[in-house]
């Protein structure tokens, strides 16, 4: 049982639901990456989703667009977020997993990448353009060194669907509650109730729901029906609002813990 899992079996025991944040890595620096991972930690983020900056983000509006477009221009790669979790592990026990395209995990070569990601306290790994079908092979190796793979539903996801990514999903299910990319949007989609009972029918493994979550209310709607929500874009976009200020960092937290309720 890895961290992922000792934190849902823990939320379980409490009758809590996950809160979980994103945030690109290196935007604006890494610098401050760090400083606010370990401030999510300190006021009791359950799961902090790092992002990967990525040339060609197909799952991404354009406020995570836009971070990982400043975090490139600043060089920031896979290998320094490995040293950076590295870093942090001395500091943190919080799971932290890597949300990052596959082409990044290609170049390194993926058994190295499993290896290496493992031995510096990555916890699971999202790819959102890597079908759970052509991934065999990357899901045995995160398998052998204990890194949860978490795989996305959608509101098309079909029965069969369903089942067989609840099949090669470890950790946690990634519900994606609207079609399109990320970004903060007003409303959940009117469906989302009714598609999420569908899944929990069929998997006992948890559910968390991303995309489009931007406000407090939104979260505690999300934690009536599933096991998690996740927030990105919304702190991106409060990151960006306050990038030029010292208490940046202090500013965002407070944010989040507005959210978390």
């Amino acid at each position: 049982m890895n961290r992922i899992d000792q934190k849902f079996h823990a939320l379980r025991g409490q009758n809590k639901k996950a809160f979980i944040v994103f945030i690109t890595c290196g935007y604006p620096n890494l610098n401050i990456t760090k400083k606010l991972i370990l401030e999510f930690a300190k006021i009791g983020v359950d799961i902090i989703e790092l992002g990967v900056p990525f040339s060609d983000p197909l799952a991404d509006g354009p406020i995570i667009q836009e971070a990982s477009q400043i975090a490139l221009k600043r060089g920031v790669n896979l290998n320094d977020i490995l040293n950076l979790v590295k870093d942090v592990r001395n500091d943190i026990d919080i799971p932290l997993c890597l949300m990052t395209y596959y082409n990044p995990i290609f170049c390194f070569g993926e058994e190295n990448f499993a290896r290496r990601a493992a031995a510096c306290g990555v916890d699971g790994i999202i790819i959102p353009d890597l079908p759970p079908e052509e991934g065999n092979s990357f899901i045995r190796l995160a398998n052998k060194f204990d890194l949860d793979t978490i795989f996305f539903l959608s509101p098309t996801s079909t029965r069969e669907r369903i089942k067989f990514v609840s099949g090669v999903s470890r950790g946690f299910i990634y519900y994606v509650s609207l079609t399109g990319v990320t970004g903060p949007r007003q409303n959940l989609s009117k469906d989302l109730t009714s598609n999420l009972r569908v899944i929990k029918k069929l998997t006992g493994k948890p559910v968390c729901v991303g995309f489009g979550i931007s406000g407090a209310e939104q979260v505690k709607a999300i934690y009536k029906i599933a096991d998690g929500a996740i927030v990105g874009s919304a702190i991106i976009k409060k990151i960006r609002e306050n990038i030029d200020k010292p208490d940046l960092v202090k500013k965002v937290g407070k944010f989040v813990s507005g959210l978390m309720g």
